[in-house]
C-alpha cells in the first residue's frame, strides 16, 4: 500500500465527515507516561475532594440534578 493511497483514503474519509455536518477539532490531554502524572492526579483529586466537602451549596444542587434524571432513558 502506497503512502498516497493512504493519505487519499483518509481525506476522502474526512470529506465525508465533513458533508455530515462534522469538523475536526485538536484537543490537548495530560501525557500519562510522565513521571510525575499519578502524582499530579492524586493531588487534583484531593484538592477536588476537599473542595466538593466544603461546598454544600454545589451537594444539594448536585443532589436535586440527580433525582430529577430518574426514569431518564437513552
Amino acid at each position: 500500500m502506497t503512502r498516497k493511497s493512504s493519505n487519499a483514503r483518509v481525506q476522502k474519509h474526512r470529506e465525508a465527515l465533513r458533508r455530515a455536518g462534522l469538523r475536526p477539532v485538536q484537543i490537548w490531554v495530560p501525557d500519562t507516561r510522565r513521571a510525575d502524572f499519578a502524582l499530579q492526579c492524586r493531588s487534583q483529586s484531593r484538592r477536588v475532594a476537599t473542595a466538593d466537602r466544603a461546598d454544600t451549596e454545589l451537594s444539594h444542587f448536585m443532589e436535586e440534578a440527580l433525582a430529577d434524571v430518574d426514569g431518564w432513558s437513552a
